[in-house]
């Protein structure tokens, strides 16, 4: 039976600050990217033109009000958005450094993506998925945690592939500790991962990845496609005994890295709704992984994420021409 949605994503839907030059007066000039990795996903997919819907919490807010239009604007479904009266937006300030790589300080104390409640969840909306994507954001406090959980479940029983990418981000957690548990339980729920390599070692100890991946596949035999993505390097796929790598496209132009781990996830989910999950083969696998790095590398050399996903046609063209 045909599906309403192929994408639905549960989480974080927030402001990510990012440095754009400086004043006259010397100071630090930030724009406001609308952003948060579930929402970046299903932009990137809706360029794919795959039908999508986010599940989440913003504030009732100035910032609320520009993340559900920035989302509206991308061709995400945003119903099922809900809006706090009273806890305001998520903002994260993004440090970009001269290589990219990003640190990231939070103002989430509460922020509104903590407070989506299991009550406010659309249930036949979560039974009418083709693939359900979540995170951790969306799991590091109780209440918000227990919905993430009854999402998923629901998802699965109602036949959905469920898609999990912990996006670790340290300073959200209590505890290290804390976040490894929640990593754990997606890990043993989901079908297809994407994570990334300074995830592979906290949870295998492992910095080889193909150790590391073996081990996860050892401990989760759930997991029936499994992506490393390791940043310049490239990315590997794991689907049963298969395995391959795909280099990274070094094309110049790098500007920051937000949204690249999204971009790429979506491309896989893209892939997979196009391809049978139980059919992918060695050559299958570098396809994914070809189209999904061009897509990534294009995002690299843009600001922000859910406004700077490419068409289809930019991504092809990287991929003809190289």
């Amino acid at each position: 039976m045909a599906k309403s949605f192929d994408v639905v994503a549960l989480g974080e839907l927030l402001i990510d600050f990012t440095e754009n030059g400086s004043s006259a007066q010397g100071n630090p000039l930030l724009e406001a990217n609308p952003g948060g990795a579930p929402c970046n996903v299903l932009a990137m997919l809706q360029k794919l033109d795959k039908r999508t819907a986010f599940i989440g919490k913003v504030g009732k807010d100035m910032f609320g009000t520009q993340l559900r239009q920035a989302a509206l604007e991308a061709g995400i479904c945003m119903d099922y958005l809900q809006m706090d009266e009273t806890v305001h937006t998520t903002l994260a300030f993004v440090k970009t450094f001269p290589n990219g790589d990003r640190d990231f300080s939070f103002y989430r104390n509460p922020g509104a993506d903590m407070m989506l409640r299991a009550e406010e969840l659309p249930l036949n909306v979560l039974k009418d998925v083709r693939i359900f994507h979540f995170g951790t954001l969306s799991m590091t406090h109780e209440e918000v945690r227990f919905a993430t959980r009854k999402a998923v479940t629901l998802a699965k029983n109602a036949g959905a592939l469920i898609s999990f990418d912990p996006n670790l981000r340290p300073p959200l957690w209590y505890s290290l500790e804390e976040a490894k548990e929640q990593i754990a339980w997606g890990l043993g729920r989901c079908d297809i991962l994407k994570i990334a390599d300074n995830e592979l070692e906290f949870m295998t100890g492992e910095t080889d990845f193909d150790k590391g991946a073996r081990l996860l596949q050892k401990e989760y035999p759930n997991i029936r496609v499994l992506n490393v993505t390791a940043g310049a390097d490239g990315s590997y796929s794991f689907c049963g005994e298969k395995r391959v790598f795909v280099p990274s496209f070094r094309l110049g132009g790098t500007i920051e890295t937000t949204g690249a781990g999204d971009t790429f996830c979506a491309c896989v989910l893209n892939y997979l709704l196009e391809h049978e999950i139980d059919k992918m083969n060695e050559a299958r696998m570098t396809e994914m992984l070809r189209f999904a790095n061009a897509a990534a590398y294009l995002v690299t050399t843009k600001k922000g994420a859910i406004r700077s996903m490419p068409e289809r046609a930019e991504v092809q063209e990287i991929l003809d021409n190289n």
